[in-house]
């Protein structure tokens, strides 16, 4: 607890509280980053699976690292490869706030199993 002095020499300031924001996008929709890591997480409680997360380093802004999930069934990233991140959040991976876009720069748009419904969001292509 301050003094009456202290509070009347320096004020009582607020606490400063931490944005949440995303912090890799700022204003933009998509950015690009370098995979440092591709590794596997466990899900929160309820949940049960093996999920494909990546680490990656912005390539505009050095130090700043963000973990983004990988979205589909598949794929064929490794360190260093240069793929494009968007903004939302995996529910049941904490700390997990971004997705991949798939089908672009290094990340392939290939996928195990061929989707008919809810092609667009894993970047498959319409059969003909």
């Amino acid at each position: 607890m301050a003094t009456i002095n202290q509070l009347i020499r320096k004020g009582n300031r607020g606490n400063s509280k931490k944005r949440k924001g995303l912090a890799g996008l700022g204003d933009s929709p998509q950015k690009r980053g370098r995979c440092i890591r591709v590794y596997t997480m466990k899900p929160k409680k309820p949940n049960s699976a093996i999920r494909k997360v990546v680490k990656l380093s912005l390539l505009n802004k050095k130090n700043v690292y963000v973990t983004a999930s990988i979205p589909g069934i598949g794929h064929s990233l490794q360190k260093n490869a240069v793929v494009l991140f968007r903004g939302g959040r995996a529910n049941d991976l904490p700390g997990v706030r971004y997705r991949l876009v798939r089908g672009k720069l290094d990340f392939n748009e290939l996928e195990t199993v061929k989707r008919s419904k809810r092609r667009s969001f894993y970047g498959v292509k319409k059969d003909n």
